[in-house]
């Protein structure tokens, strides 16, 4: 897969089939999209492309929008690279784009830049300034530059629309084993290990804090869950806890995970967790001791479940 930052650095001669969205969280509802891309591609003899956007559009048009999104715009990459497609268009989005007309739009960016033969889209895509076209629209345009639609049918953009609020409620409740099923894998989160305040290591517990690059990520609700890492091309399993920290005055949320059976410095690598299981709510104890015994309580059922998971 090749990956354009802007629509104007897409070279290619051939005609493609398109498809356009958001995309975020590239589930199992998306796939289903995007296999019929790449298959269709293939049959007419066509490339396939994806064009997104990024930023958000909420979040340049809307000044106060807080969106929190399923995946950063790497993570997003990379899992639109592991379905087949052979070119994804990453738009800016800015208020200049915004203002373009439904013509200059499918003029300048569909036709003349990613060469579109088909475009395959929902039923309720709109477009243009003030999103004023729609699907017909489009069909019009095609009637004009030689291009086919193709509808995505009203039930597979439900799905797709059901599938994206049920993992955002799911990651806010905490049920990730939900969340997973209807991502078709691990819901992560990536950032790099920082100094944090130490606390762990004075309870024989040390733990990796992780700093998110991105603000606009989703991060599933505060509490204690089993996750995985593959560091240094190992796996390795962990209990991360996401939260304030209350039982030591914490104030500041923080994600950090104890990894079981190892002991490596992780300061200053990139690190990416994938969330398994939640074992439970974050809790103010009255004392640090007895947070140390709860951690053993999660220790122990977190490798019980991984025991159970071989």
């Amino acid at each position: 897969m090749k990956t354009y930052s802007t629509a104007s650095t897409y070279k290619n001669d051939r005609q493609s089939v398109v498809t356009i969205g958001t995309f975020d969280g590239v589930h199992i509802g998306h796939k289903a999209i995007l296999k019929r891309l790449v298959e269709t591609a293939k049959k007419e003899d066509l490339d396939s492309v994806v064009l997104t956007f990024f930023p958000h559009p909420r979040m340049v048009l809307q000044q106060n929008s807080d969106i929190k999104l399923i995946n950063t715009i790497d993570e997003r990459t990379e899992l639109l690279e592991k379905t087949g497609l052979d070119h994804l268009v990453i738009h800016p989005f800015t208020h200049a784009f915004s203002r373009l007309t439904a013509l200059e739009y499918v003029r300048d960016i569909l036709v003349n830049r990613l060469k579109a033969k088909k475009i395959i889209i929902g039923y309720d895509h709109r477009f243009g300034r003030n999103r004023n076209a729609d699907i017909a629209d489009l069909k019009e345009f095609g009637k004009t530059y030689d291009f086919e639609v193709e509808e995505i049918s009203a039930k597979e953009l439900d799905d797709v629309a059901i599938s994206s609020t049920k993992i955002r409620k799911a990651l806010s409740e905490g049920d990730i084993e939900i969340a997973n099923n209807f991502l078709g894998y691990n819901f992560m989160i990536s950032g790099e290990v920082v100094q944090g305040k130490a606390i762990g290591r004075t309870i024989k517990y040390p733990t990796a804090n992780l700093k998110l690059k991105e603000t606009y990520k989703l991060v599933p609700k505060n509490g204690v869950y089993i996750v995985q890492s593959f560091i240094e091309d190992e796996k390795v399993f962990g209990i991360a806890s996401i939260g304030n920290n209350p039982t030591v005055g914490g104030t500041k949320k923080t994600i950090e995970t104890y990894f079981l059976d190892f002991n490596k410095d992780l300061y200053g690598k990139e690190l990416t967790i994938e969330f398994l299981k939640f074992i439970r709510d974050e809790e103010n104890f009255d004392t640090v001791e007895i947070l140390r015994q709860e951690i053993v309580k999660d220790e122990i059922f977190a490798k019980q479940y991984l025991k159970e998971r071989e």
